[in-house]
Formats: C-alpha cells, structure tokens, sequence
C-alpha cells in the first residue's frame, strides 16, 4: 500500500506564503526605498529608511494573523512619509479578503478618522481643505480597497457553499442508491430463505423418512444419513450467505468451524502438493481476521489448482506484534496452465475488500519465477475489525479529507446565504464610496464655506480704492491661502461652489485699500 505523506504539501503552502509575503513587501517598500535612497540625503537618511522598511515588514506579517493592524502601520507611517500611501489600498484589499466580519474593520477605519482629524485639526494645525484631501484619500484608498476585498472573501464563501452544496447533493444520491441496493440484497435474500430453504427443508424432511424406513439395508441407510446431514448442512450454510445479504460485513461463508489448517488438509486430500507453516497463536485470531485469513487461504488455493496445477504451494500464517501476516505461494505450472477463460479479476477484488473490511492491506501479484504471490497483513486484535466492520476505518490507502457532513437542505440554505452576502457586499462596494464621499462633503462644505462665500453682486459694487474696513458685504473671513498664490497681501473667497468651496474671488490689497479684484477661473 502507498503511504503519503501528509506534511509535504504543508511545508509547500508555508514557502508559498513566504515567497508571496517576500514579493508583497518588495512591491511596497519600492517606493520608499527609492524616496529614500535617492539624492539628496538628509541626514540619518539610511538608518530612516531602515526603520520605513522595517515597519512595512511588520505591516506583511501582521497582514497573515492581524490583518487589520497592517493598515493601521502604513497609515501611521504616512504621517512620516507619503509614499506610505501606496501601501495603504493593498493592505486595506487584504485586510478585506481576511477578515471574517465586518465590525472590527468598521471600528479601524472609525479610529484611524477620528484620531486624523484630532491630529490635523487639532495639533497640527492644518486647514479644512487639507483635512478634506486626506480624508478623500483615506476613503478611496482604504475603505473602497476593503470592499473590494470583503467583496472577494464573500465570493470565495459562494464558491465553497456551492462546492458543499454539490457534496451534500452527491452524497443524498449515493445514499439513495445505497438504500435501493439494501434493499434489493434484502429482496434476494428473502427470495433465497423462501424458496433454496423451503425446498432443502423438504430434501432433508424426505432423507431422515428414508433413513429410517424398515426395508432399507444398512448401506443405503449409511448414504440416506450422509445426505441429511449434508442437505443440513448445506441449509445452514444458506443461512450464512443470506446473513451477507442481508446485512454488511456479515458472517463469512466458510464452513462453521473450519480452520485455515482444515483447509489446506482438504486441499492435500484433494491432489494438492500444499505445506502449511503456522504460528503457535495463529489459531486464536478475533472473528473478522479470521474468516478474513481463510478466505485468503481458500481463494489462493482455487486459483493455484484452476492455474498452476501441480505446482507446490505453501501456505504460512505468522504473527508480528499486533499483526497477522499471511502468505500463500506458489511455483509455475510444470506442465502450463489448464485451458481457462481469461480471468477477470474479480476474485481477487472480492479478497481485497474483505480483507480491507477486517482493518488490513493486501498485495498480489506474480512473481519472477513465473509463479504467484498473495500476502495480506491483518490487526490480531479485534477493535481495528469492528471499526472496519462498521466502516468508521477508512481503507489504508485513502487519503480522508475532513468536513463537516451537511444535509443537501442545510447545504441549499448556506449556498442561498452565500449568494446573498455576495450580492449585498457588491452593492455595498459601488454604493458605499458614494455615500461616504456625499457624507465627507456635507461635512466639509459647511466648515470650508462659514464666512466666506461672497456673491456676485457684492463683488461688483465693490471699486478699486477703498478702504478694506470700508468694502462693503466683505465675508468675515478669507480663504486658505492656494499653494499657487502668485503674491502677498491677497485674500481669496468663494461663491459656494459645492462640494470643495474652491477660491472663486480674488482681492489685492495695498497699504489697506483694495488694488486689484478678479474673478479665478475654475
């Protein structure tokens, strides 16, 4: 039997992870690594770009256990370094594939929002326009990202409801062709105990009338008493192979009481050149290894008498710990092979699964000589036999995979599910970035806009000249200055424009009186 070994493929999936966690963190820290590597160098350059890199590393691995730490590290190290933001969709999109529900993720993103604004708002001082900018850049690198991650976990989840789905309903059909097979063994055996039992019974009824009959001399009555006792035996033996039938592993259909040894003396009375080694405790084995060894014994010898006729045979049945070997050889035919239809096999595969009934492994095959060779190794003890026998042992050579064992209903209802959370996180994905950024912007505009929206009208009127105190309908406050702003002492207002409140007017003023107005084209 093939053994296989079960921890190759878990050394080959954790190098797997480990050249695409390698790639990962090559792929996101290029660009900080070029950033930082490339001239001119600020001092302690090198060991900052060490400590970038190192924390990129710490953001891969925490991607495989803790994915919802990876982005909080690379949006922390955005605070240092802006090319942190390249990193912050791919682990936002991991952190959605990995993470199993929604509530912790929610929690991160509400965290990393308000402790940003806290910081630009309110230590660093930064503007509403720049606080507006990251926050987009926060939702359509972060949150959309995990979405589309979440989206893709739910999809996956669809995959294995339908594949179990599939399982259940293999496995509903496989029982239903099971119970019809039952079934018609039970069919058969009923007919077989109606009619085989009915008609010995009368064969065996009439044999003991004649047994005993006055005018009968005492040779025939000596053949009339072999007859009933063979007919009796023959019902009882129609009462083992209807126990087959009727229910799996049942008893065996040898003989009642008949050893291995029995067997191979019959075979010697029969013409057979047959030697038998055994093992002093070789007789004393639990009931399915031994009916499992006879019927080794007894299927070798038919088939080295149908096609090895003459050829010495030797049968050994030892004993190694906790296990039964048994062998049967035999040499080649010294005068060939009897003329016989081709052989199908289907012996030895009714051997194979007896034995793999009974908790053992088989080999049969031809040897070099020309001759043949049958080994089986059988467990000595009886739990191993009523497992098998019960079919909680699976055969040796099977590889089982574990899973729950669904109902082809439950399986429908998961897969039904499935389909439903897949359809939900892919509305949630294209409706949710929307939302977000119409919340983002009723949020912005009314901060970015209180007291500085002037109107065209005011702007009109307004004449080159005049005092500022004196401009008549001048907003309270100015705009944040534009980082593109040509010249000092300009102040910028806007018209509402929604939802960025961009500078829409611009006013010059000298020694306090207003120079210059013009409209900033959009």
């Amino acid at each position: 039997m093939r053994i296989l070994d079960s921890s190759s493929p878990g050394r080959l999936d954790r190098r797997r992870r480990l050249l695409s966690d390698v790639l990962l963190w090559a792929v996101v820290a290029a660009p900080v690594g070029y950033a930082g590597f490339s001239p001119p160098y600020a001092p302690y350059a090198v060991p900052l770009v060490v400590g970038k890199l190192v924390v990129l590393g710490a953001a891969v691995v925490a991607s495989r256990r803790q994915p919802l730490l990876a982005p909080v590290l690379v949006v922390l190290g955005s605070v240092v370094d802006g090319n942190f933001a390249f990193a912050i969709p791919v682990f936002s999109y991991l952190a959605g594939r990995r993470t199993p529900s929604v509530g912790p993720a929610a929690g991160v993103f509400v965290l990393i929002v308000g402790g940003g604004t806290a910081l630009n708002l309110g230590l660093l001082g930064t503007g509403a326009a720049t606080w507006f900018l990251l926050a987009s850049v926060l939702l359509f690198a972060a949150v959309f990202p995990w979405l589309v991650g979440r989206y893709r976990r739910q999809q996956q989840e669809l995959a294995d409801a339908g594949r179990r789905h599939v399982e259940a309903s293999t496995r509903e059909q496989r029982g239903a062709a099971e119970r019809i097979r039952l079934r018609e063994r039970a069919r058969i055996a009923g007919e077989m105990h109606d009619s085989l039992g009915h008609d010995l019974s009368l064969i065996a009824l009439r044999a003991a009338a004649l047994e005993v009959a006055a005018d009968l001399d005492d040779r025939h009555r000596a053949a009339a008493g072999e007859l009933r006792a063979s007919v009796s035996a023959a019902t009882e033996r129609l009462h083992e192979i209807i126990g087959v039938l009727r229910e799996e592993g049942g008893s065996s259909v040898r003989p009642s009481g008949e050893t291995v040894a029995e067997l191979v003396e019959g075979a010697r009375e029969a013409g057979m050149a047959v030697r038998m080694e055994a093992a002093p405790g070789a007789a004393e084995l639990p009931a399915m290894t031994g009916h499992a060894a006879h019927r080794i014994v007894r299927e070798a010898l038919t088939n080295a008498a149908r096609y090895a006729p003459g050829a010495p045979v030797e049968v050994s049945v030892t004993r190694a710990g906790d296990r039964v070997e048994v062998a049967v050889v035999n040499d080649a035919p010294p005068a060939g092979p009897l003329p016989a239809p081709p052989s199908q096999g289907s012996g030895l595969l009714a051997l194979a699964e007896r034995v793999r009934l009974a908790g053992g492994t088989l080999h049969a095959g031809p040897r070099t000589d020309g001759g043949f060779a049958v080994r089986a190794a059988l467990p000595a003890t009886g739990p191993v036999e009523t497992a098998a026998e019960t079919g909680l042992v699976a055969p040796s050579d099977a590889v089982v995979e574990p899973g729950p064992s669904e109902r082809p209903v439950d399986a429908e209802r998961r897969l039904h599910d499935a389909r439903r959370r897949v359809r939900r996180s892919l509305l949630v994905a294209l409706v949710a970035p929307v939302g977000f950024a119409l919340v983002l912007s009723l949020v912005y505009y009314p901060v970015a806009t209180a007291g500085t929206v002037l109107d065209r009208a005011t702007f009109d009127q307004m004449r080159l000249g005049t005092a500022r105190s004196e401009l008549a309908g001048l907003p309270r406050r100015p705009l944040e200055r534009p980082t593109t702003a040509d010249r000092d002492g300009c102040e910028y207002y806007t018209d509402g424009n929604f939802p960025l409140a961009q500078p829409t007017w611009r006013l010059c003023f000298t020694d306090g009186r207003l120079a210059s107005k013009e409209w900033i084209a959009q």
